[in-house]
């Protein structure tokens, strides 16, 4: 089962600093979904994703959220 990370109403930063906290603790393949609505999300995350070295999709994105599912790479660049 994927773990869901809530975010819905977070404004620009707390979105990628709690997105960056989640990945921290997850293992290798272990995948997240983060549910967004703040606009910014959908560059902010990605560009979270790039410089962690992880893989992002985005799976759902309307005028309501933006939705994200995440998954933790083997090589962490952090």
């Amino acid at each position: 089962m994927m773990e869901k990370l809530d975010l819905i109403g977070l404004k620009c930063p707390l979105p990628v600093i709690r997105t960056r906290k989640a990945l921290r603790s997850m293992t290798p393949g272990q995948r997240i979904e983060v549910h967004c609505t703040d606009p910014l999300s959908v560059i902010d995350i990605p560009n979270l994703i790039r410089e962690t070295g992880d893989y992002v999709e985005i799976a759902e994105r309307t005028d309501a959220r933006i939705v994200f599912v995440v998954e933790k790479s083997g090589a962490a660049a952090e």
